[in-house]
């Protein structure tokens, strides 16, 4: 069997008929993950926005639209990163609560 062949997992399958299930495949433990590491990195991308608000710029190299645009996006990044890094363990309870909620069905 080669790899255009192969069956599709079921949330690839479902979103290409157009009803894609708002949460993973039952028992999907690496999407759940996945899903509580996105939404800790958007919590912590929030926190830091928050802490780096009453910090100013430096008028002799930077300051201005762009750093403003340029901080947003490294603030993004360094989000990413610390939840890859496990974060402070909102991943892991989202995680949890995903699967769970998934046991009910």
């Amino acid at each position: 069997m080669d790899a255009s062949s192969a069956p599709l997992p079921p949330t690839v399958n479902a979103s290409i008929n157009g009803n894609a299930p708002a949460t993973p495949a039952t028992g999907d433990v690496a999407a759940a993950h996945k899903a509580g590491e996105n939404f800790e990195s958007f919590f912590l991308s929030q926190v830091f926005e928050t802490m780096y608000a009453g910090v100013g710029t430096d008028s002799l190299f930077g300051g201005g639209n762009a750093e403003n645009v340029y901080r947003s996006l490294l603030l993004q990044q360094y989000s990413k990163v610390a939840a890859k890094a496990g974060g402070v363990g909102i991943a892991d309870a989202v995680q949890r609560e995903i699967l769970r909620a998934q046991e009910t069905k």
